[in-house]
């Protein structure tokens, strides 16, 4: 772990490199309980929760605002929902009569009302009516933070910021407005976690491991986080600020002159053509494809759709975001991969229930064959999408070939649904992620079943090496340059070809230039990376 070095600098292990400055954001858990306090004026606490429920329909307001622009009105619905709620009578009513009866403070009432309302919710016949009990959960936590100041991750009116906090899961990142992140510095975290995949994504400076105190550093702090030396600096001072700006200005001047290979072939010196795709998790994220000149996605991690609610994503919403990324995209490929939830990426309403090792468990295809009406939803609206633009789906956590024949059948039950009722759809491309050793030592059987592999390597990697690569600990022992990895990647590619199908590598791996050669080498024919990097592996691809 890092160490405090002096004054207000700490070094952290680097996400990525770059460097920035700006104001700190500081995110911290809410995990302090709501405290029961006697009060003298009722009317006076039953005055704030109106006042904390005004400021919370603004602030869904601007939620709304941002999520139609985003992802649409039909997924921007819930705000709308959360605002109706706060102006229902029963609930204000609730609250005022606790407080009024048991004169106590204005944050315990909400939060005794949120749990009442909340199980009787749940305890109905109605799905919808059940699922609106995560709904004032999520209401009466918002109004408690209003009321006692609490700095909620409520990223509505944030600044460009440094962000801090002790850890952040990908839930919590999903949420954030990407535009206004200037830097990741956590606590806690992997430089394989799905934070630092963000990061890399967007291009910023990211640290994980510094052991610094969170209640020593407060928003509106000034930062320094410099992604190559692995430090951050708060409160710089007027010396340490100007030769922070004179780095940021060498590094714009990189980054202009990378500006250069845009339009350009991604082509060896000897003609050897390969594709180069990008890596995104939102519909959002299409922006980075198209500014940073990739030739296609490569992966487009489903999951974060499903992330960050409280219940399951409908077909039509599925639909309706896979559409805009096909259409948005033209003629490029997209290759959406299917739902890979579980290990580090939870959502409590899939009841997925704890386990002694999730990498390993239930995860990925393996709820999508056990519960098959969830993919078959997925399914049916991939489909639908696909007969809209050059759409290709990828199956994760392959490890056998009876998987794929399994997939294969939900696949023709629900073309036959979807011909039944007359609605336009496309039997796209299919591919699988190779990512088990499993799935390694039979890609030749499975690239007779399949149209594509993309290579995972960061969880082909974790299987390999058996390193869970969240554990801290174990990262000095996490090699992703492995002999062993390597000769994986040749012996996949190899199989693959023999049947005359593509191969490309989707994981962290893809945008390493120490590899970019070996990758051409070795007959890859596409490597799909963070947006940022496309130009980086571009610019690696036309020396060689």
């Amino acid at each position: 772990m890092a160490e405090k070095v002096s004054g207000m600098k700490y070094f952290g292990k680097t996400v990525y490199s770059g460097i920035t400055m700006g104001k700190v954001l500081v995110l911290r858990s809410n995990q302090e309980p709501i405290r029961r306090a006697k009060i003298e004026d009722a009317e006076h606490e039953i005055s704030r929760v109106h006042d904390a429920a005004e400021n919370a329909k603004q602030q869904l307001g601007a939620l709304y605002e941002k999520a139609v622009k985003e992802v649409g009105e039909s997924n921007a619905a819930i705000f709308e929902v959360h605002q109706m709620m706060l102006e229902d009578d029963d609930y204000l009513d609730a609250i005022s009569h606790i407080i009024r009866t048991e004169m106590v403070n204005a944050e315990y009432a909400v939060a005794i009302t949120g749990d009442n309302f909340a199980g009787m919710f749940a305890g109905m016949e109605d799905e919808y009516m059940r699922a609106r009990a995560a709904d004032v959960k999520d209401i009466s936590a918002r109004l408690v933070r209003n009321l006692s100041g609490q700095e909620g991750i409520d990223f509505t009116a944030m600044e460009p910021s440094v962000i801090v906090a002790d850890d952040l899961s990908p839930s919590e990142t999903v949420q954030m407005d990407k535009k206004k992140i200037l830097a990741f510095v956590t606590v806690h975290g992997s430089v394989n976690s799905h934070t630092a995949i963000l990061a890399r994504m967007m291009n910023i400076p990211a640290l994980v491991g510094v052991t610094l105190n969170l209640n020593e550093i407060h928003t509106g702090m000034t930062a320094i986080v410099d992604g190559a030396a692995g430090e951050v600096i708060f409160e710089p001072t007027g010396k340490e600020c100007s030769e922070a700006e004179e780095k940021i200005r060498n590094e714009q001047e990189k980054a202009r002159l990378l500006q250069e290979l845009k339009g350009r072939k991604n082509e060896t010196r000897d003609g050897r053509t390969i594709n180069i795709y990008a890596n995104i998790g939102s519909v959002s994220d299409v922006g980075y494809v198209l500014e940073n000149d990739a030739g296609g996605i490569g992966l487009f991690r489903s999951e974060f759709l499903y992330l960050g609610r409280d219940n399951f994503p409908t077909e039509e919403e599925q639909f309706q975001a896979y559409k805009q990324v096909v259409q948005t995209m033209g003629q490029k490929k997209v290759v959406i991969r299917t739902l890979d939830i579980g290990a580090d990426k939870q959502a409590d309403y899939f009841s997925l229930g704890k386990e002694d090792n999730p990498a390993m468990g239930y995860r990925a295809i393996r709820i999508c064959l056990k519960q098959p009406e969830i993919f078959k939803t997925q399914l049916r609206a991939l489909l639908r999408a696909a007969a809209y633009g050059n759409l290709s789906v990828m199956y994760p956590m392959i490890t056998s070939a009876d998987e794929i024949r399994q997939i294969k059948k939900i696949v023709g039950e629900v073309e036959q649904e979807l011909k039944r009722d007359e609605i336009p759809y496309r039997i796209p491309e299919q591919g699988i992620m190779i990512e088990t050793p499993a799935a390694v030592m039979v890609s030749d059987e499975l690239a007779e079943l399949t149209d594509f592999f993309s290579i995972g390597t960061n969880d082909l990697t974790q299987y390999t090496l058996a390193i869970d690569r969240q554990n801290q600990k174990l990262e000095d022992f996490y090699n992703p340059h492995h002999k062993a990895i390597l000769r994986m990647i040749k012996m996949v590619v190899d199989n693959a070809h023999q049947c005359g199908k593509w191969v490309g590598i989707c994981g962290e791996l893809g945008a390493d230039t120490a590899l970019t050669e070996e990758f051409v080498n070795m007959g890859v024919d596409e490597l799909s990376v963070a947006p940022p990097m496309v130009l980086k592996v571009r610019e690696k691809v036309r020396s060689i």
